[in-house]
Formats: C-alpha cells, sequence, structure tokens
C-alpha cells in the first residue's frame, strides 16, 4: 500500500512540472516586427520660368519701394523676360519709372566736374543734345578747364554745331597743347576733317589759311 501512494505522488508531480514546449511552428506564427522608417518625402519639383519671374517681380517691387532703384530695375529686366505676359509688362513699366527716377538722381549735380562726367556718359550714349548742356554747365562753372572745353567741342561738333566746336577746341589747344594731337585722333571730331579752320587749327604747321564757319550758333 505505501508504494503505491508514492506512484500516485510521483505522477501529480509529474503532470505539475510538465509544460507544453513551443514548436516551430509556433514560434513562426509569431508576428516579425521590422525598424520603425520615416515616411518617404516626395521628391522637391524646381521652381518653372513661371514662378521664377514672379520671385523676381515681388524681390523687386520690394527694392523699389525702398527706393534701391538701380537693383529693382536689374530686377525688372530679369522678370520682363519671362513666360507670363501680365508680369512681364508690369516689369517694363516699372522698369521705365526706375529710368526716369535713375535720371532725376543723376541730374542732381553740383560741381563743374559732377556735370562733366554726367555729360561725358551722356555723350558715350549718344544723348548728344542733353550731353552737350550738361557739359556747357560744367564750362560756365569752371571756365578754363580744357577738359571741359574739350569736351564741349566734341559735343557740339556731334550735335552739328561746327562754329562752337572750332572755338571750344581752339580753346583747349590754346589751354594745353596735348589737346591738339589728341583731336587729330577722335572719331567725334572725323566731320570737321579737311574744313579749312579745322584743318588750321589742328596742324599749323602745313600752314593752312585761317578761316571762319560762315555761321555762329549761339549755345
Amino acid at each position: 500500500m505505501p508504494e503505491k501512494k508514492n506512484s500516485s505522488v510521483t505522477k501529480s508531480a509529474d503532470k505539475r512540472t510538465t509544460k507544453p514546449q513551443a514548436t516551430d511552428s509556433m514560434k513562426s506564427s509569431d508576428p516579425v516586427r521590422s525598424p520603425a522608417h520615416p515616411p518617404t518625402q516626395p521628391p522637391t519639383q524646381p521652381p518653372t520660368n513661371g514662378q521664377l519671374q514672379r520671385g523676381s517681380f515681388e524681390a523687386a517691387m520690394k527694392l523699389f519701394h525702398a527706393r534701391n532703384m538701380k537693383s529693382a530695375r536689374d530686377l525688372f529686366e530679369q522678370a520682363a523676360q519671362g513666360p507670363e505676359q501680365d508680369v512681364a509688362q508690369r516689369s517694363r513699366v516699372h522698369m521705365a519709372m526706375c529710368d526716369r527716377r535713375l535720371e532725376r538722381v543723376g541730374v542732381n549735380l553740383r560741381s563743374a566736374e559732377e556735370y562733366y562726367t554726367y555729360g561725358i556718359a551722356l555723350m558715350n550714349s549718344r544723348k548728344i543734345a542733353e550731353a552737350r548742356t550738361h557739359l556747357e554747365q560744367a564750362l560756365r562753372l569752371a571756365p578754363e578747364a580744357d577738359h571741359i572745353h574739350y569736351a564741349v567741342a566734341a559735343a557740339q561738333a556731334l550735335n552739328g554745331d561746327l562754329t562752337g566746336a572750332h572755338e571750344h577746341l581752339k580753346r583747349a589747344i590754346e589751354i594745353e597743347p596735348r589737346n591738339r594731337l589728341h583731336a587729330r585722333q577722335d572719331a567725334d571730331f572725323a566731320q570737321l576733317a579737311h574744313q579749312p579752320p579745322f584743318d588750321a587749327l589742328l596742324y599749323p604747321e602745313k600752314g593752312y589759311p585761317e578761316k571762319s564757319y560762315p555761321e555762329k550758333k549761339s549755345w
């Protein structure tokens, strides 16, 4: 009888200690968790020509309102080349406004050298009549400046005032004789070539007779 009791206890203990083992099929059924990844962002699209045009126009408007006319004009010029016609048209209008304001700033001159420098810039742009006005104002402020007499003569020659050109070139040479050599090589005086007063002024060694132009134009 005691032996049966021991056997019964052993079986009960075996039942308590025995647990079902996980099989390979059970392990494989567990969900597999992958590491977290950030969501994929769509690629950034480059701005279109129209967007670049509008961006240039908006930046130009800010500069325009800040009275930075030179930089604003450069951006308006870029915007005027874009594909959107309404933006291009407004850009051209504002370019003209910038030009007018820049011209008003440029005319706010005081000294003879400022008028001279501005007049030379106008002459290089072939705005001859306007250049002549500023150069003659420079001469009124500095009547003995040989380089201003020379520039006035060039502007008058290009503007068709041969008498005035001759007189001011003559005075420029009297003040500074080296201006004679400069004038011989200056294309601005080309239309005066072979005219007796001009030849006599530039080539006195050749003995050309000194004559005057028939009509003197006032300036």
